[in-house]
């Protein structure tokens, strides 16, 4: 066969070729289940016919006021239906949305809408304070603010020109919207936490967005009309693009207003949830949750978590609660987790710590995602798979953003090489699962010597009196630098530091083990990762 014969004829076209996007999995949705409950808060529930109406309606009242594409439109809510109608309404109309993290400080929010161009806010009225101290000195004077004020809230100070409700009500829900006319639009804008100097905008794209939507249900294995309990901010890596995975499967997005142990188990009993997704610190809230905050659930459900590996003890418990735990691992960078420890049956007859050990691993590339390797940063020469020689982690393929909003420097830095460097080291099993190891940045070197924090704050999750922990570097003039434990107790609780350091000195080479001990409430972020960066400060 001559070398171009498969090319006459065969150019995509509009019968074999459409762009991939989100938008056309809520669309379908909304046609083959109209009636099928899409959204609940507390005693409210909306169909998926319902819900496509209110997106199609607020893409329509953006479009009357001159939003299209590639403008920015913030919004600042916690997990209710306002929130997740914007990840399709604003999409529709070619913009982009720009969730904002509410535990930000007012500086830091200012910047964002200022860096990302923000032509719209749509604020909870529970924010108004940081809100309103956030617009004094924002560039855009001309930035619409649509208030929301939703029942289950606190309510506030409104601030904008009109609330959401009466905003959509202006809307058409007859507007035809179009699909992007390329799949590398861009259809959303997250910061990163922007730990020294200012956080990044990480850029999404229909494309990604589409694939890692799928990619949820194809590695998480949900089926058709899961239950999903929205623990997981959907200001975070916009909810791990689980808002568009819940509409591909014509599921049920439980909203949660407040992430607390009796709200959890009251999602779970009263409403029937099957998946949900948190750091560690959710594990927690479940397993240490009191017995008048407790319901029981005939379901098995399912959570998903990231950040740091969860201890055999949590795993444990939780699987006698009647919850079925999935490691995953990503970064804003990579559309939420693009790694996850995919179980085999064989490591079922396995005993309880063997299991975590296998579970705490990061894993292998969830369905979507192309390529993942450990290699020398410098180099970026692979590893040895022997579970031991410490590189960085790379990935490549489709759930990787598009670079950094107006900073072509740090995206090149990024994409060096044709891999996206994560900063995180980990080492490659011969098993070609991943584990990591740290943070470059939280490799504590004492005498020379490389100690791992994670390894460290493994082992104190073993500690009967841990909730939490964070180990961190103190600059030492005979050390160079050496482990500080801050440690969080369990309620009812106790334990000294002499304990602690025993503890550790038993399980880890003593030049390891923490030389001081810190009790107290450790800083955690909004979606329950430690701000080591703060704990550091303190050793200062």
């Amino acid at each position: 066969m001559s070398a171009d014969a498969y090319a006459r004829d065969l150019d995509a076209q509009p019968a074999n070729y459409q762009t991939l996007s989100p938008l056309s999995l809520i669309r379908r949705t909304a046609a083959v289940y109209p009636d099928h409950p899409a959204v609940v808060h507390g005693d409210l529930t909306r169909t998926w016919a319902e819900t496509y109406e209110r997106c199609v309606k607020l893409a329509s009242a953006l479009s009357k006021r001159g939003i299209g594409k590639d403008d920015t439109v913030a919004i600042i809510c916690p997990n209710i239906p306002e929130m997740y109608e914007a990840h399709f309404g604003v999409a529709m109309t070619g913009a982009v949305l720009n969730p904002l993290n509410y535990r930000l400080s007012a500086g830091e929010i200012r910047f964002i809408l200022d860096h990302g161009e923000a032509r719209v806010l749509i604020c909870d009225t529970e924010f108004a304070p940081m809100v309103k101290e956030a617009l004094d000195g924002v560039g855009n004077r001309d930035l619409i603010v649509i208030d929301v004020d939703d029942p289950q809230g606190p309510g506030g100070e409104r601030l904008g020109e009109s609330d959401y409700e009466a905003f959509i009500a202006t809307g058409d829900a007859d507007l035809a919207w179009q699909m992007p006319a390329d799949e590398w639009d861009k259809i959303a804008l997250n910061y990163t936490s922007g730990t020294t100097g200012n956080p990044k905008g990480v850029v999404y794209t229909h494309r990604g967005a589409y694939l890692n939507a799928i990619n949820n249900a194809v590695t998480w294995g949900m089926g058709n009309h899961a239950r999903y309990l929205w623990t997981l901010p959907m200001f975070h890596c916009n909810g791990w693009c689980f808002p568009w995975t819940v509409a591909a499967i014509a599921g049920v997005n439980i909203c949660l207003r407040r992430v607390e142990a009796a709200t959890i188990y009251d999602a779970i009993a009263r409403h029937g949830a099957t998946h949900l997704c948190g750091a560690p610190i959710v594990m927690q809230m479940i397993t240490g949750a009191t017995d008048d905050q407790k319901q029981p659930f005939d379901q098995t459900v399912h959570m998903m978590t990231a950040a740091a590996p969860p201890p055999a003890s949590v795993l444990a418990e939780m699987a006698r609660q009647g919850f079925q735990v999935t490691h995953v691992y990503g970064l804003t960078e990579t559309y939420g987790p693009c790694v996850v420890c995919a179980w085999k049956d064989e490591w079922d007859g396995l005993d309880d710590d063997a299991k975590a050990k296998k579970k705490a691993r990061q894993g292998v590339t969830s369905a979507m995602q192309e390529d993942l390797m450990i290699a020398d940063p410098e180099t970026m020469q692979p590893v040895p798979r022997d579970g031991e020689t410490m590189g960085e982690v790379f990935m490549r393929g489709n759930i990787v953003m598009a670079g950094y909003l107006k900073n072509p420097k740090a995206s090149a830095e990024a994409f060096r090489g044709g891999w996206f460097h994560s900063g995180d080291l980990g080492v490659w099993h011969p098993d070609g699962y991943i584990e990591l190891k740290d943070r470059s940045k939280d490799i504590i070197i004492s005498g020379g010597e490389n100690i791992s924090s994670i390894e460290v704050e493994d082992t104190l999750y073993g500690h009967p009196a841990v909730a939490a922990c964070g180990v961190v570097a103190k600059p030492s003039e005979k050390w160079g630098e050496t482990p500080v434990a801050f440690i969080e107790l369990k309620p009812g609780k106790q334990a000294t530091a002499d304990e602690i350091v025993a503890f550790c000195r038993e399980r880890l080479a003593h030049y390891k083990c923490p030389r001081e001990v810190v009790f107290g409430e450790i800083p955690k972020t909004s979606t329950g990762k430690i701000q080591k960066f703060k704990l550091r400060d303190m050793t200062k």
